[in-house]
């Protein structure tokens, strides 16, 4: 039996999809290292666990893996899907000899600045950007680029502490509430505006074997500023057209550039209004929101299995072929507090319940989420990218949370 060792902090269900497909590869022992159990129908699916106080510490997961090691022998793999533990899991895998992604290349995916200077000088375009420090560093990028810019932290996820700031003043005030300074620098983007999607791939000895795209309705950002806007994420069925070929050529060469010989990348992209696309940021892990789920449903296939056979076995069994459009819409309501009610549901299922492949929805009691993608959601499918466009519609227009 093959010692995978499986890193996840927390059990959270997003992340156990993941650990139950490695654990279901053949001749894998699934060992983990956690730092909160699992419990349920997953209480067994590991062979052995070792908890840690802190899921995040290099030494502390150094330490575990080493009292795995001891007990089953050398790990075949180690492997987790957080992208905070990238870094941390490609340092393990260099002190205890093991096969995967090195900590230089996953250091240049989770650093935005370095990751942006390397695909710059490699002829991608990307958004022009720098690294801020003090108020001078802001205001010389500030006479460079000009307004609207982005503020973020060098390895931030999607549009988590993500601000846009439209002039002089808004620019000092966000660099005061993030503690910009010569030890934490942060990173401030040019903006770019236009239509925004996310690119995803399974990569296996450096060769992207499979790939999909998305559409966001509209961008996470703006839907972070605008609290009445309920996002939606749209797979169209047809992405192998001329729509979609500067994504793909961008990805795949961003990928390239990068170094990753095996694993998932989230590419998030944009379309100027010239028609020019640009690339926002790649990560090395399977895109959030939902998106691995759906990537799945639009291509009848088991995503969170090629991503296992990816980074376990060097392995892609594609290829993958998109059948259906598939779309995601996430459930908020304006104001604040703990969800006091759910409207509309009934008549949102009486139109478009016909789509519906899951679902859930926001839960009475709850704190409101502060994330772009809501309290609740429900993903759809259907062969016509039209009919998910309007189910989608449907959802967000009929169903309202509301908060007291």
């Amino acid at each position: 039996m093959r010692p995978v060792v499986f890193v996840a902090p927390f059990p959270l269900e997003t992340t156990m999809r993941f650990a139950r497909a490695a654990a279901r590869l053949p001749g894998v022992r699934l060992l983990a290292v956690v730092q909160e159990p699992p419990r349920g129908r997953d209480a067994r699916l590991f062979a052995d666990v070792v908890r840690v106080k802190d899921g995040l510490s290099t030494a502390q997961l150094a330490e575990a893996v080493d009292l795995l090691r001891k007990k089953y022998g050398q790990p075949h793999r180690i492997v987790g899907v957080l992208e905070v533990l990238q870094v941390q899991l490609a340092t393990l895998r260099r002190h205890f000899g093991v096969p995967g992604t090195d900590p230089d290349t996953a250091d240049l995916f989770r650093d935005k600045a370095r990751m942006k200077d390397r695909l710059r000088a490699a002829g991608l375009p990307v958004a022009r950007h720098a690294l801020v420090h003090s108020r001078a560093d802001a205001e010389a990028f500030m006479r460079a680029v000009g307004f609207p810019m982005v503020l973020k932290p060098p390895a931030g996820m999607g549009a988590k502490a993500t601000f846009r700031v439209h002039d002089a003043e808004e620019l000092y005030r966000a660099l005061g509430g993030m503690g910009a300074s010569r030890e934490h620098p942060v990173l401030a983007e040019e903006f770019l505006t236009g239509e925004e999607g996310s690119f995803d791939t399974v990569t296996v000895g450096g060769v992207p074997s499979g790939d999909s795209v998305s559409l966001y309705l509209p961008t996470p950002l703006r839907v972070l500023e605008n609290p009445w806007i309920q996002w939606c994420c749209l797979l169209p069925r047809s992405i192998h057209t001329p729509e979609f070929d500067a994504v793909r050529a961008v990805g795949v060469r961003a990928i390239k550039v990068l170094g990753l010989r095996d694993g998932f990348t989230h590419m998030e992209w944009f379309r100027r209004p010239d028609g020019t696309v640009a690339i926002g940021e790649i990560a090395q892990r399977p895109p959030g929101a939902n998106i691995t789920r759906m990537i799945g449903l639009a291509n009848d296939l088991d995503p969170y299995r090629a991503w296992a056979r990816a980074v376990i076995d060097g392995a892609f069994d594609g290829p993958w072929e998109r059948r259906h459009a598939v779309g995601c819409a996430f459930l908020r309501g304006m104001g604040r507090g703990r969800i006091s009610g759910l409207t509309g549901v009934a008549e949102a299922n009486a139109a478009v319940g016909r789509f519906v492949e899951e679902a859930e929805l926001p839960k009475l009691g709850a704190p409101k989420s502060d994330s772009y993608e809501g309290d609740g959601y429900a993903i759809v499918r259907s062969d016509s990218t039209d009919v998910v466009r309007r189910a989608l519609r449907t959802i967000i227009e009929t169903v309202k949370v509301h908060y007291a």
